[in-house]
């Protein structure tokens, strides 16, 4: 593996088009499960100029369309729009094609006589965590989320002016002996209002990253690789610019690209679908093992068939070519932790209305809240893996 190297990673705040959208899948879903903890959401939601879309399934409590219509304004005004071509107000015309939940599916799913509940369907998670943050996340993500999310909380509490919600970060960090040491470049591009220019612009962003950076890291960045705005005006954006998708920014959700995916996006999923559950778990594994200090990184596989309640298959890699201390982990994970669907939901308690906040800024690397949120976060197992 190389030692020396440059790594760039990604983040996107969220008045991004996409993230608006994971923002109002994850309300939805978190609509439910409020009302109902054992509700089964897949949502949907598609924006554009002055439209919203949802479209989806479910399988809960009757909850009025118009109830859910005035929840969208209430994310898309917590957000920060309200534009000409994109606003809470009626201006913004919000549709739901919300539909009830296949039967096969729930078939498949649902327990019954003998029958444990199933995976929601077939595929592959991985979870990540290495010791090069406090988070243990990989720096680059780690920073790029940083910054976007202080430049968020200033902006909300009007010390940040002129800056408007849709925005996006990139930083890239060179590695020296597989450790991080210098930020080789920034890229922030920022919405902002018609009354500023760039060379304002450039003033009000730029402290965010000595806000968000260990200085140590900042001694070797050269101000020609600071890049603001580099294609020049951002007036039009957010949705109004760009239409959005759920699930498009599943690297940005995730570890930046120092790890795999499995290509299973996270909102809009209750916790029985195990693209977004056993994500959580992977990552819980993976940050209990890398905070025993066993190892420097950690990487994790599941893999699952619906219908079918245990994974059918644990990978570990601790990166350190010692064949025996990975099967001596795996078989510790086999032993100690219930990764069947339910069993997952117990140990992290996944069946509350916890998901809408995790829609920006990374759905790791997050502090565990005292309602049950980012319980995936929490390193109350590590002493399991000390050996």
């Amino acid at each position: 593996m190389k030692k020396n190297y440059l790594f760039t990673s990604e983040s996107v705040s969220e008045g991004h088009p996409d993230k608006v959208c994971d923002r109002i899948s994850d309300m939805v879903v978190d609509t439910y499960l409020g009302a109902e903890p054992q509700s089964r959401v897949a949502c949907e939601t598609l924006t554009t100029t002055n439209k919203v879309v949802l479209a989806g399934e479910v399988r809960g409590p009757e909850i009025k369309k118009d109830d859910l219509i005035q929840k969208v304004r209430d994310c898309i005004k917590d957000i920060g729009y309200d534009q000409e071509g994109f606003t809470y107000k009626d201006a913004t015309k919000i549709e739901s094609y919300l539909h009830s939940q296949s039967a096969d599916i729930a078939m498949g799913v649902d327990s019954s006589g003998n029958k444990d509940e199933g995976a929601g369907d077939q595929g592959i998670m991985f979870g990540y965590a290495c010791n090069e943050t406090d988070v243990l996340m990989p720096a680059p993500i780690h920073y790029s989320h940083k910054i976007l999310r202080l430049m968020a909380e200033d902006r909300k509490s009007g010390k940040l002016k002129n800056i408007e919600p849709d925005s996006k970060s990139q930083i890239t960090i060179e590695y020296k002996d597989g450790i991080p040491a210098n930020v080789k470049s920034v890229v922030i591009s920022t919405q902002h209002s018609k009354d500023v220019n760039q060379s304002q612009v450039r003033d009000l962003v730029k402290p965010y990253i000595e806000k968000s950076i260990p200085k140590e890291l900042l001694n070797n960045l050269s101000e020609d690789e600071i890049y603001i705005n580099p294609t020049g005006n951002f007036v039009i954006g957010g949705p109004d610019g760009d239409s959005g998708l759920t699930g498009r920014k599943i690297i940005v959700d995730t570890y930046g690209g120092a790890a795999p995916h499995g290509g299973g996006a996270f909102s809009g999923k209750d916790p029985t679908k195990v693209d977004r559950s056993a994500a959580y778990a992977s990552r819980y594994l993976a940050k209990n093992i890398v905070a025993s200090k066993i190892s420097d990184k950690c990487l994790i596989q599941l893999a699952y068939a619906i219908g079918v309640s245990k994974p059918l298959s644990i990978y570990v890699d601790l990166f350190d070519n010692d064949e025996e201390k990975n099967i001596h982990v795996e078989n510790l994970i086999r032993k100690n932790f219930d990764l069947s669907p339910r069993g997952i939901r117990e140990m992290l308690g996944l069946n509350k209305a916890i998901y809408e906040k995790s829609a920006a800024y990374g759905h790791f690397g997050r502090d565990p809240g005292s309602d049950g949120s980012f319980s995936w976060e929490k390193v109350d197992k590590k002493d399991i893996f000390t050996r």
